[in-house]
């Protein structure tokens, strides 16, 4: 069979494997993160956040229709885009991995086909392939509605194109892989940017294919073209480009009196006018590099074209339309995600360092009626402690703290650049990047978030080889199949041996000793898509999630050489064997080591296709609030996931969603003032022009020693005024409002809050005359104006609701007024219960029951093969705390009956598992509130539970501390003997006597091998 066919044949049999595998395990609905945005996003062609994904959307688009009207499967067919773009990926990555080692195993020219090596290229091909198939990164987006799964399909086929024009480079036409790979960069960009970062390798491949005299200093040369090619693409084309336009826009606009976009519009005929004209100039005048170049430009600028629909769906106004870019230079300010701020790339200052001076930067511009509007002014600051690559720079919340604690600098020592360079080495190359491509290619742990300890279990990996003595425990490496239970501990302890990397450093090797420069093209791409991108992207320190997704393009560079590991083995066995026989055991070898093993151990933690999680949380939080409710979230899986389940599923329109880190924006409180689905218009009052940008941004606490409490009304007709009597003068010369109090009160009309429905006509008399609270914070900015002009004119029309998952710090002092009813808190005027420690456990009990006990969804939480770690460290604890709050308040309330039953309730849906100290301590309260209400059988199997995880761990420990491990977790011990000993009492207390004495003489026993470290002080409860 020929050459060509076989090649192929292979590479759509990897398609098939690959896509199948993503099929059996996709998610059959919406994910955590932004897959729910993005989700409906595709589905109603909306704007989603910075720096935009329109070609990503409208491919999203097209697979939803596949629904054909059932929209509940809107996600898992979204999903299986992702899934069929990441079958398509691994056909190119196979035919690359082919084309590379049919270049290094080339014959003479003229040479017949050798069977030997068709079968070591071929080999090759399905061992790298089929092992990035199974890698823990790549699977994970495969099954999910997010941009990184056809943004590496958008990377194999540039890397597969400029190979196909490295082997056909000397044929007429040629070049037009070259401009075909220009037109799917363009198109990447309206999917994600890391296609861009293949651009050096592409260069290197065409200086060594067509430079005349190739040199150590022309390869220098020709890098360093890659690299301001790839800046001029990415800063030039897709950055500057709106720039320039948003300024020509504002002279149209303002000097010529033309509408929006006219200018934008002539600066783009101009581009058009110039690569045009520059075409025609290169054809004439037999340019063919400076035709290239301008045809290449052309075909990128073709590509990007598809940003035009992030205006266009702006200016319909949908539902999700994230800093409304409905002009030129918020179009700019969105591509460049200037709302999420900048970080110091190559100078800048360090952590302590504090401003010594400030100067005016550029104009901001914001869109007016008819004209652009001076915004305000951007400020530069300038530090007295700076450094030339600076990598520990930021000075938010808890950062400052982690910097010190990981590289132990006492407290008030200054971080100096040696102290720099090891936070590079050590947390941004180390622990955010080489951890997470050691998970890919020697194993891991589990899925725990492991960012801030390198030598912890969670989230670190491992080859799996010396775990055996090591008496890891169950939690982690898994124990006896639970019996009705889906979830299994340790699903996501995946040991791979460490045989893919051996294999890939092998095959590594062996490509520099045989092909130097090809070798040196897939060690760029490795490099740009990997450790160029942690030192871009600077990230100053604990994400809110693992960030690996963004270096799989790496880890495809990687699967290149383990495919060529196969080449490497079968010539290091051929001194022994026949060449066929080393080609076939080599193929077959690696096989078993790679993708294999790789696809035993990493199936049962990516097999999503029984995970409802998201879906169901997120319904919980809608349905947990009362009718045309407004609730208001904060992070993204409060939001994301939300968002689907109303904007695709429809599920409770009435109710009006606020995302309080977006209500900073003017554009958000705007959205907020019009209709949405069924939910009518927020009563916010105040008018644009009172908190656009640059207006009323923050509003700072001048305390002038008011007595009492003051109208909220007031207090919100006080710092919203534009009567300069009501503000203060600043040093400028510029005048601002101040907020003079922070005791606000609002009186309560019993007939508003009944007629409204907050409360039942039986809790009348627990209403409260005047609800008062204290403002926590020192300054006011938009979100919180928004929220107290809502609280100011709500007149409790509409139920106000929190997310239970919500911030403190978000509240701003309410939570002696509210109350839970499932996933939400309801601001509800009763009269504070100052017993009560714990002002968020309070329970508005009978309407909370019906919705847990009637209207909830569980998400197959019991029944999954896999929870992930959203489901078990997020939602797990919410749900038990949520159903313990229930338990008490119910028994609080004089309901044990129905008490009893939610604790069953909890029992019967929820899988057995303990994720942590925090979900054992509340299980330990349950199985307390459990004794109180005398069912003994459920309390005993609640302790059993905790008991079980507890003695887990201190076993754990206990070994540790035998072999003098430096990674003792004495906070785990002192609370697990702690826990203990709560439970030796609660179960004596109840008349558990063969369980008590068990628990006792486990006391006894850990309490005498622990006695040197516990005679340390006790956790504080």
């Amino acid at each position: 069979m020929q050459y060509k066919k076989i090649n192929n044949l292979l590479g759509w049999l990897c398609f098939a494997i690959a896509s199948l595998t993503y099929i059996l395990t996709l998610e059959p609905s919406v994910s955590f993160w932004d897959c729910g945005e993005f989700i409906s996003c595709a589905y109603r062609l909306q704007v989603a956040h910075q720096p935009g994904y329109p070609m990503f959307a409208m491919l999203g688009k097209v697979f939803s229709l596949l629904s054909f009207g059932n929209n509940a499967k809107v996600p898992y067919f979204t999903n299986l885009m992702s899934a069929i773009a990441s079958g398509a990926t691994i056909m190119f990555l196979f035919w690359s991995i082919t084309a590379i080692a049919k270049k290094m195993l080339a014959g003479k020219p003229g040479d017949p086909e050798d069977q030997n090596r068709i079968i070591l290229i071929m080999g090759a091909g399905l061992v790298g392939a089929l092992a990035f198939t199974y890698t823990d990164t790549f699977w994970f987006s495969a099954v999910e509605t997010i941009v990184f799964a056809l943004s590496m399909l958008c990377t194999a086929v540039v890397f597969w194109a400029i190979l196909k024009w490295d082997a056909h480079a000397d044929e007429p036409g040629a070049d037009k892989w070259l401009v075909f790979i220009a037109y799917i960069i363009g198109l990447s960009i309206g999917i994600h940017l890391l296609n861009l970062l293949t651009i050096p390798a592409i260069a290197m491949v065409y200086y060594f294919r067509r430079g005349k005299n190739i040199s150590v200093s022309g390869a220098i040369g020709t890098f360093l073209i890659g690299v301001l090619i790839l800046v001029f693409v990415q800063y030039g084309i897709r950055g500057y480009s709106i720039k320039i336009a948003a300024y020509f826009d504002l002279f149209f606009v303002n000097s010529l009196g033309t509408g929006f976009w006219s200018g934008a519009f002539v600066w783009f005929l101009i581009i058009a006018g110039i690569l045009v004209a520059g075409i025609i100039y290169s054809i004439r005048n037999k340019k063919p590099l400076m035709n290239l170049a301008f045809l290449c430009i052309s075909f990128v600028y073709l590509g990007y074209s598809s940003f035009a629909y992030i205006p266009i769906r702006a200016t319909a106004n949908p539902d999700l339309n994230n800093s409304h870019p409905d002009n030129a230079f918020t179009l700019y300010g969105y591509l460049n995600r200037i709302q999420y701020g900048e970080a110091p790339l190559l100078y800048g200052q360090y952590f302590d360092a504090k401003v010594i001076d400030q100067t005016e930067g550029s104009t901001l511009y914001r869109k007016g009626k008819t004209s652009y509007e001076n915004a305000g002014k951007k400020t530069n600051y300038v530090y007295d402690h700076t450094t030339f690559l600076p990598r520990m720079y930021s000075s938010e919340g808890q950062d400052p703290q982690f910097y010190r604690q990981w590289l132990q600098m006492d407290e008030g020592a200054a971080p100096t650049f040696a102290d720099n360079l090891k936070w590079l080495a050590s947390w941004q190359v180390y622990q955010m990047y080489v951890r997470y491509f050691l998970w890919n290619f020697v194993g891991r742990y589990n899925d725990a978030d492991g960012q801030q300890s390198m030598t912890g279990i969670d989230g670190n990996w491992t080859s799996g080889i010396l775990d055996g003595g090591r008496h890891l425990p169950k939690s982690v490496v898994g124990g006896p199949k639970i019996p009705n239970q889906g979830i299994q501990l340790g699903t996501t302890y995946t040991p791979l041996y460490a045989l893919p990397l051996i294999i890939g450093l092998l095959g590594a090797i062996y490509h520099f000793q045989r092909k130097k420069r090809d070798a040196l093209v897939v060690l760029l791409l490795f490099f740009f898509t990997g450790l160029a991108i942690v030192l871009y992207v600077n990230q100053p320190s604990i994400q809110p999630r693992e960030r690996d997704y963004s270096y799989v393009g790496s880890f495809y560079a990687f699967a290149i050489w383990i495919g060529l590991g196969v080449i490497a083995l079968a010539e290091l066995i051929r001194v022994k064997l026949s060449p066929k026989v080393a080609a076939i055991l080599a193929t077959v070898v690696c096989l078993l080591a790679a993708p294999v093993i790789m696809a035993k151990q990493e199936w049962k933690a990516h097999d999503r296709s029984t995970k409802m999680t998201p879906h169901d949380m997120a319904y919980n939080y809608l349905i947990s609030c009362p009718p045309n409710a407004i609730l208001f979230t904060y992070g993204d899986n409060d939001t994301y996931s939300l968002w689907y389940d109303q904007e695709v599923e429809g599920i409770r329109p009435d109710v009006r969603i606020v995302n309080l880190s977006l209500f900073t924006g003017d554009w958000y409180i705007r959205q907020m003032q019009g209709k949405m689905n069924a939910s009518e218009p927020l009563p916010i009052t105040m008018p644009y022009d009172k908190y656009k940008e640059g207006v009323r941004d923050v509003i700072y606490f001048d305390d002038k020693k008011i007595a009492g409490s003051v109208e909220v009304k007031e207090v919100f007709d006080f710092i919203s005024s534009d009567d300069k009597a009501a503000q203060v003068q600043y040093q400028s010369g510029d005048y601002g409002n101040y907020l003079p109090t922070k005791n606000f009160k609002i009186t309560i009309n019993p007939d508003d809050v009944l007629k409204n429905h907050v409360i039942t006509p039986e809790q009348k008399d627990k209403l409260a005359s005047v609800m008062e609270w204290k403002y926590t914070s020192n300054y006011v900015t938009k979100e919180n104006l928004a929220m107290l002009d809502i609280l100011a004119h709500n007149n409790w029309k509409r139920p106000i609701c929190f997310t239970t998952t919500i911030g403190n710090e978000n509240l701003i002092g309410l939570q002696p007024y509210l109350y839970k009813e499932g996933f939400t808190y309801h601001l509800i005027p009763f009269k504070p219960d100052t017993s009560t420690h714990d002002q968020l456990g309070k329970i508005n009990s009978l309407v909370m029951y019906n919705n847990m006990m009637t209207k909830f969804k569980y998400g197959n939480f019991k029944t999954a093969k896999y929870l992930d770690h959203e489901s078990t460290t997020m939602f797990y604890p919410v749900m038990v705390t949520t159903f313990l709050d229930l338990a008490d308040g119910l028994v609080k309330d004089g309901h044990p009956d129905l008490a009893i039953k939610a604790l069953h309730k909890f029992d019967d849906v929820m899988p057995d598992i303990n994720p942590g100290l925090e979900v054992a301590d509340r299980k330990i309260f349950m199985a307390q509130t459990a004794y109180g209400l005398h069912d003994n059988v459920l309390a005993n199997k609640f302790i059993t539970s905790v008991d079980n995880y507890i003695v887990d761990q201190l076993d754990y420990n206990y070994n540790l501390l035998k072999n003098n491990s430096g990674n003792l977790d004495l906070r785990n011990v002192q609370y697990g003997v702690s826990f203990i000993n709560a439970m030796v009492g609660i179960t004596s207390d109840n008349h558990q006597t063969a369980l008590s004495a068990k628990l006792s003489a486990q006391l006894k026993d850990y309490s005498n091998k622990f006695a040197p470290v516990l005679q340390r002080q006790q956790p504080q409860q």
